[in-house]
């Protein structure tokens, strides 16, 4: 059963069995990283912009397929300057920050509850950043390492922190695996998260040291023996536990002005002595080395090349697909990992490798995912060409608006249910199906049908998709096939077949002939002003869009 047929038995309301999986045939590259030479047209544009971003526009495949892929590429491993910070955007009594100044460096008050407000502010900040991503990778890396790295502000529960922690994961969104793996370390966020700050020399946590071998560099692996893994042993945890020993993060939900939220490094805390690392490690002793003791472990546990093994499998699953077979292992996973061992670990090099492969580019590989929640959303609003206002308080209360959905559907920034993230990308064998169930499929639909409709609510404002400015930016907007087949290219990685078409052509036009609809458009754009032209018009393309975000094909990337 291939990934569309699950999905038609989804949405018809029958159960199908997870554990019946798409044959992959193997097309074109023979699923290698050999560069890809095929046609470089919109369809091969839309599937590498919909992989890499929150939702090409029309215009963005269009300069894609002009530049071409070497161009596109190129464009999207720009590392554009780090965003402005955050702002207190309506909370008029903060004693410390003035609406429109920034909170990222303030304290909290023992009166006034600002820590409410301020992570609106963090949320809605978010999703203003990924809008305005533009033709760039850094924000779908950003999240993919939110994934990776995980913390929670369930478990931290202070936007400072929050806000230190994620930015640290979008300015090295495209830099090195190892030394990003050093600054999450002794991230204050982490630190908090994973009980470093508990940890001292005569009573070592063990969290953060299981979890950066686990979960975070070289993985786990079958266990071969009591407390022996493929990778590590218990006797490792243990003596990276002593490792991570002495540090603590300062400005947790301080009162204090003036006090920076940081991590620092305790001396008197550190258990000074050697550790012995396992066989798995080489024997390798790590001695005292003060406050570069964190550092020297990081460097001993990336001289084993699992480590970069481990994080191309991630990648290949954040970017291609779930299922990992023999052929992929050895023809796609080693030489990225390879790649990455060449260059320092440099994550941009086996990233840029494969989105420009023959394999990432055949044709098996196009419409394999199911969108995730934030992709979902984010690519709808970008998309329909969604904009909030002007003014940044506007601006800022329906971003906040827009965070709330990803909730909804099961999956809220800032706070993956566990640390080792969401379970689309880890869990056997619904892995990417699971976003979609009896709770998240209705409100999708909700979500398409109030877009295309009277849009999302803010007090008594609704702001909907602006569907026909996004119609008016298609290469023939007159013509009822040709309008289809544009707007399939967008929102369906695969186009639209013949039946479906048919299908299509009759929501927009029940019963009634083709031209009919070229008339209507035209009578429109000559007469703009006119209202009953205007409101006969948005409502054919309202039913017409909203109908194809709720088919099947709009749920795959």
């Amino acid at each position: 059963m291939d990934r569309r047929s699950t999905l038609e038995l989804l949405f018809s309301g029958r159960k199908t069995s997870q554990k019946k999986e798409m044959t992959r045939k193997t097309a074109g590259g023979g699923g290698t990283l050999a560069p890809y030479t095929g046609p470089w047209n919109r369809e091969a544009a839309a599937h590498l912009l919909r992989r890499t971003t929150f939702g090409p526009t029309q215009s963005e495949i269009d300069q894609s397929v002009q530049n071409g892929l070497s161009w596109t590429l190129t464009e999207l491993f720009k590392n554009d300057a780090p965003p402005t910070a955050p702002i207190n955007y309506y909370f008029t009594t903060d004693p410390y920050v003035a609406v429109g100044k920034t909170w990222i460096d303030q304290p909290y008050d023992a009166v006034v509850n600002l820590k409410g407000y301020r992570y609106n502010s963090l949320y809605a900040w978010t999703v203003g950043i990924m809008l305005g991503g533009g033709m760039r990778l850094r924000e779908k890396m950003t999240l993919f390492w939110h994934n990776h790295f995980v913390t929670s502000r369930i478990d931290v529960n202070d936007p400072k922190f929050q806000y230190i922690y994620i930015s640290l994961l979008r300015n090295n969104a495209l830099g090195n695996f190892r030394e990003l793996t050093k600054k999450i370390t002794i991230d204050p966020s982490m630190i908090r998260y994973l009980n470093g700050n508990q940890s001292t020399a005569a009573k070592p946590n063990e969290n953060y040291a299981r979890e950066v071998m686990e979960l975070f560099t070289i993985g786990k692996g079958p266990q071969v023996g009591p407390g022996d893994y493929t990778n590590y042993t218990e006797d490792d945890v243990l003596a990276l536990a002593r490792v991570f020993t002495g540090w603590r993060d300062r400005g947790y939900n301080t009162l204090t002005p003036g006090v920076p939220v940081e991590s620092y490094y305790t001396d008197s805390r550190h258990d000074k002595t050697a550790k012995q690392l396992s066989h798995r490690f080489n024997n390798a002793v790590i001695t005292n080395k003060g406050d570069q003791e964190y550092a020297e472990a990081i460097n001993v546990i990336f001289q084993q090349d699992e480590c970069a093994r481990f994080i191309c499998r991630k990648l290949y699953r954040w970017f291609v697909y779930y299922e990992i077979d023999a052929s992929i292992e050895a023809n796609v996973i080693e030489p990225m990992a390879q790649t990455l061992i060449q260059h320092d670990y440099d994550i941009s090099w086996p990233l840029f490798e494969l989105l420009g492969s023959q394999h990432f580019h055949e044709d098996c590989t196009r419409g394999a995912m199911i969108k995730h929640p934030v992709d979902y959303v984010m690519t709808m609003l970008r998309q329909g060409g969604w904009f909030p206002g002007t003014d940044t308080n506007t601006k800022y209360r329906w971003w906040r608006v827009v965070f709330s959905n990803f909730e909804l559907l099961q999956m809220p920034y800032f706070a993956p249910p566990n640390v080792a993230g969401w379970k689309a990308w880890y869990q056997e064998p619904s892995w990417y199906q699971g976003w979609l169930n009896s709770v998240t499929l209705p409100i999708r639909a909700d979500i398409a049908k109030l877009m295309c409709g009277r849009g999302l609510k803010l007090g008594n404002l609704y702001a909907p998709l602006p569907l026909l400015d996004w119609v008016a930016s298609l290469d023939d907007p007159y013509d009822p096939i040709a309008l289809i087949d544009e707007l399939a290219l967008q929102l369906f990685p695969r186009g639209v077949s013949d039946n479906k078409k048919t299908y299509l052509l009759d929501v927009l036009l029940p019963g009634l002939p083709e031209y009919e609809w070229t008339v209507e458009y035209g009578d429109y754009l000559a007469n703009p002003n006119d209202e009953e032209l205007e409101k006969a018009v948005l409502n054919k393309l309202s039913n017409l869009i909203a109908t194809m975000m709720q088919m099947p094909e709009y749920q795959l990337s």
